[in-house]
């Protein structure tokens, strides 16, 4: 059964227009994104801001780290192309103010459905996303990997990009790849205003040149952040307990870490924007 939330005209008002779409994306694979869609999602709905998580990768981790079970192998292609809503599936988590789009198997095949000239087939996401403004303050993406019609899809919907890199030189090319195709589209009217912030993924302090990447890629790239996640058991921890790592290691570095990452994107974002969306809630 779907979840709808309600809220009153004014609240519904402010928060059409507040909503934030962040997606956690790379171009290559394991290199951190869902973990981090799962702990900033926990972090935002943790300062009270209503957060949907939409899990849209087949291997469904995003959805196992919350505790809940993958979506059946049909509702990929429901939402993708029939009259079906995504409220229709969303699911609600153990945690306040916290609900999930639950993974989906299915979600595998979605750039061949996606790709048999269906009409602004890039716009799909958006247009299902478009009517939960009223019921969300913030909408985390946990997306798969490379460039694809989904990809495309996720960076018309997107307000942030979310791309964690790992300090080698394949994933800052990876992530030089991702930027450039991304400010072609845009020149070509093809995506919003979107916002592409990298942050440094599984980083080992032990290792030379890791340091020497986090020391000196802020500089030589635009939309790169200071937060540095490193390599941490409690990350690895979160596959066998099923959940964010605050909900069972608050104090640990590895938290701490993303707590850092949550406060600079929001403040890249415009910090105002989730103590406003706070504030509506209550």
């Amino acid at each position: 059964m779907g979840v709808r939330r309600v809220r009153s005209s004014s609240q519904q008002a402010f928060c059409g227009t507040a909503v934030k779409v962040i997606s956690a994306y790379s171009i290559k694979g394991g290199v951190g994104k869902t973990s981090a869609a799962v702990n900033l999602a926990y972090l935002s709905a943790l300062e009270g801001a209503r957060t949907l998580v939409w899990d849209l990768d087949a291997n469904s981790t995003a959805t196992r780290l919350f505790g809940q079970q993958a979506g059946t192998k049909t509702h990929g292609r429901r939402l993708m192309f029939s009259d079906a809503e995504l409220s229709d599936v969303v699911a609600r988590t153990h945690y306040a103010n916290l609900d999930i789009v639950p993974g989906d198997m299915r979600h595998r095949i979605l750039d061949a459905y996606l790709d048999r000239g269906i009409s602004k087939a890039h716009r799909r996401l958006d247009t299902l996303l478009a009517p939960l403004a009223a019921d969300y303050d913030c909408v985390v993406l946990d997306c798969p990997p490379g460039i694809s019609v989904l990809a495309e899809n996720v960076f018309y919907a997107s307000d942030v990009l979310l791309v964690p890199i790992v300090p080698t030189t394949l994933s800052v090319r990876a992530f030089d790849l991702l930027t450039k195709y991304v400010h072609e589209e845009q020149r070509k009217d093809r995506l919003r205003d979107i916002s592409t912030m990298a942050f440094f993924s599984m980083v080992d302090r032990r290792k030379q040149l890791h340091n020497s990447f986090v020391e000196v890629l802020p500089e030589e790239r635009t939309g790169v952040l200071g937060t540095v996640i490193p390599v941490a058991p409690e990350i690895e921890q979160m596959r066998t307990r099923h959940a964010p790592l605050h909900a069972f290691a608050p104090a640990s570095r590895a938290a701490a870490a993303y707590e850092e990452l949550w406060h600079e994107v929001k403040l890249r974002m415009g910090n105002n924007w989730m103590g406003m969306a706070i504030a509506g809630v209550r």
